[in-house]
């Protein structure tokens, strides 16, 4: 990669794209940030909203493409920088099963965690895309109680995915704070990159306020 073949990260603070920016941070790659002040509505207005018509962050631009969803970023950042590790080559007994507990993050756990928090009721099981809210969040537990990630000893793109969404939906109250889920959480929380775009949120987050007049 050239140093004008960088990555645009569409971005606001301590939003989805954060997990986006921690897991650029983990594969060392060059990166841009275009940020976007979502409490001023950035986020809807036609400069974006031709990025990304429903108005979501992250998005990312690279090589005159762009990719939106967060679990298309996530698989897309890991294979283009495979030599950090963190996503299993094809031929990989665990890239089944990297690019399945991916993909059930935005399939299941995202819906789910949704209707949960808009206090919706639940489509019936043969027709819900995560079954039930306890069987969805069973099975998650099932695989990190595996541990310590979530395919044993080696670290990778999906973890740094689950352990930004554990951390939030634990914080708002909407996952419950089971054992394995606070072990997970609390084991990517204390990785340098974490640690270092959470404290560079903190400081945009309240200047965005600020310059909303929030």
């Amino acid at each position: 990669m050239t140093t004008t073949d960088r990555i645009t990260l569409y971005y606001s603070p301590q939003s989805r794209a954060t997990g986006a920016r921690v897991l650029l941070e983990e594969l060392g790659a060059p990166y841009d940030l275009h940020v976007l002040n979502m409490k001023a509505g950035e986020q809807r207005k036609p400069e974006y909203l031709a990025i990304n018509p429903l108005g979501k962050v992250p998005a990312i631009g690279h090589r005159g493409g762009l990719v939106t969803e967060q679990v298309a970023i996530f698989i897309y950042l890991a294979d283009l920088f495979p030599q950090a590790g963190l996503t299993p080559a094809l031929d990989d007994p665990r890239r089944g099963p990297y690019l399945r507990w991916t993909a059930y993050y935005g399939a299941s756990f995202e819906p789910a965690v949704i209707d949960k928090f808009m206090k919706r009721e639940p489509a019936p099981v043969t027709q819900s895309p995560y079954a039930d809210f306890d069987t969805m969040l069973g099975a998650l537990e099932t695989q990190l109680a595996k541990g310590p990630y979530l395919f044993g000893e080696e670290i990778t793109a999906a973890d740094i995915l689950w352990g930004m969404a554990l951390n939030w939906t634990m914080m708002f109250g909407l996952v419950p704070k089971r054992d394995v889920f606070v072990r997970f959480a609390e084991r990517i929380a204390a990785r340098p990159a974490y640690q270092r775009i959470s404290a560079a949120d903190d400081e945009m987050a309240a200047a965005h306020a600020v310059a909303a007049g929030v």
